[in-house]
């Protein structure tokens, strides 16, 4: 078959488990046994794909046990559900990076299941006895919580359906009520994936407050009975694109129309509480700890943090991928600043973590060209993002009386972000739960940095009042948004150099 051929999928077999023997140098071990289901993931995005599944497969082949895996997608669009399930649930994932490139096919996703349209087989799947743990990697909008309270949000549209219909739930709390209250002798462990502060006892406060909204005493037995682990999750995973899908059919010779590309750097911490029994991820890398906390904190404020600082900021500067603008030095400089003298010191790690490694390791893997991790994908949602990866790490260094000049520019490039456009004028789409709402009131303020203030810091849904009051706050943004107001070039050498 020519090179040409390979390209249209019309000339290629699909990727289904029929085709495993032929893909041995592409597979994790040629040794596999079918498992069962003993896992449901809500929200079967790119991430979980690369991330968990692939530890998971690790796992079963290393310890065995039946811990298949049932992705779901909440989204309502059929078309992910019918392209992993016509080959079967297999993908292929895709590591790159500077030495080159590896082509997993992965095997423990067993059935892909599309919200609300197999709402029967969902449940029917949660009911099930053998399935003992369901993990989410749903963002932080697919909580439904309240950022003021941590309780549930009353006033979503999805979580008001869920209230007045509880037997056809849409929302994550929704489900997991739902699914829980038939699961009272034998309860399954919930797993957050997601990059939110705490988030095993996050979730566990947003599904107990649903609960409680239905029947008290099942909230109160939630509260007892149902573990939530909190977990560390890190792995750079970049959208699918088509040239994607194109590359991946030249290395296996079969169409697989959703691969993942990844990194090859990959962690997963995670609180080792699950009565029902899990995977044995330890030995495939994954640790295990009493407390999630430090290590959680360290990424959400390293890595996450400085990832979104990069993304708003070359939004504005025209930098479409993170290596892009991490190669650009004095951007380079002022992300390596903003981790040692703003970020590092607000955090408390165990004496084996060194943070200064940690910070040479996460400019390593933003400067690896072979991702090509769009900056757009990441500055979207930043309503949901700024307040753990930025405004929490700000508050720490008011408290204690230290500078954020960097972090402050983060911030205020999200600010200037929501005009909607880049220096150059290349407008670009601003994708977020508070889109609409966001974007007329930094209309409103007429690129006047004053102006944008008094519009945006009464958003309570992204800053407390403790810290939008806070004077050391309102000032570090507005010198932050006057510099931008200069070009996002001009503020990045300007803040590299402070």
């Amino acid at each position: 078959m020519n090179s040409s051929a390979l390209l249209n999928p019309a000339h290629l077999n699909v990727l289904t488990r029929e085709a495993l023997p032929a893909l041995g140098a592409h597979v994790l071990s040629t040794t596999w046994c079918e498992p069962r289901v003993g896992i449901v993931h809500l929200g079967i995005g790119n991430f979980h794909r690369a991330h968990q599944a692939l530890y998971t497969e690790e796992a079963m082949l290393a310890a065995g046990g039946d811990w298949g895996i049932c992705g779901v997608t909440l989204q309502g669009d059929v078309s992910k559900r019918d392209a992993l399930m016509a080959q079967q649930g297999l993908y292929s994932v895709v590591e790159r990076g500077p030495d080159g490139e590896k082509v997993t096919v992965a095997r423990a996703l067993l059935e892909v299941l599309a919200m609300p349209h197999d709402h029967a087989a969902l449940f029917a799947r949660l009911a099930d006895p053998l399935v003992r743990i369901v993990s989410l990697t749903v963002t932080e909008k697919g909580y439904c919580r309240d950022p003021k309270s941590g309780e549930v949000a009353l006033d979503d549209p999805l979580v008001a359906h869920d209230l007045a219909n509880p037997s056809t739930p849409r929302s994550v709390p929704g489900i997991l009520v739902a699914a829980l209250r038939k699961r009272r002798h034998n309860p399954f462990t919930v797993l957050s994936c997601d990059n939110l502060a705490h988030n095993g006892a996050a979730l566990r406060q947003v599904v107990c407050s649903f609960a409680r909204q239905l029947d008290p005493s099942l909230a109160d037995w939630i509260e007892s009975a149902v573990a939530f682990p909190s977990t560390m999750v890190d792995r750079i995973v970049p959208a699918t694109t088509d040239s994607e899908r194109e590359s991946t059919a030249r290395v296996l010779a079969y169409h697989d129309a959703a691969p993942v590309p990844c990194e090859p750097f990959r962690q997963w911490v995670i609180e080792d509480r699950f009565p029902a029994g899990r995977p044995a991820w330890e030995a495939v890398g994954a640790q295990l700890v009493d407390d999630v906390t430090p290590f959680e904190l360290a990424k959400l404020r390293m890595l996450n943090g400085t990832h979104s600082t990069l993304a708003y900021l070359s939004m504005l500067a025209g930098f479409e991928t993170i290596d892009a603008a991490v190669g650009q030095p004095e951007l380079r400089h002022l992300i390596h600043a903003m981790m040692t003298d703003e970020i590092a010191p607000t955090l408390s790690v165990p004496a084996s973590f060194d943070l200064r490694a940690y910070r040479d390791a996460l400019l390593a893997r933003y400067a690896n060209p072979a991702l090509k991790h769009r900056c757009a994908q990441i500055a979207m949602d930043g309503s949901q993002k700024i307040p753990p990866r930025l405004l929490g790490t700000i508050a720490a260094r008011i408290d204690a009386g230290e500078p954020f000049a960097r972090l402050a520019l983060a911030v205020a490039a999200w600010m200037t972000f929501l005009r909607g456009h880049a220096d150059s004028g290349t407008h670009f789409e601003i994708k977020d739960p508070l889109a609409a709402r966001l974007q007329e009131l930094a209309a409103s303020a007429r690129g006047n940095p004053e102006a944008l203030l008094d519009a945006l810091l009464p958003v309570r849904e992204i800053f407390p009042a403790s810290l939008a009051d806070q004077p050391l706050f309102r000032s570090a943004l507005r010198e932050a948004l006057q510099a931008l107001g200069n070009g996002a070039r001009s503020a990045i050498v300007a803040y590299a150099a402070c």
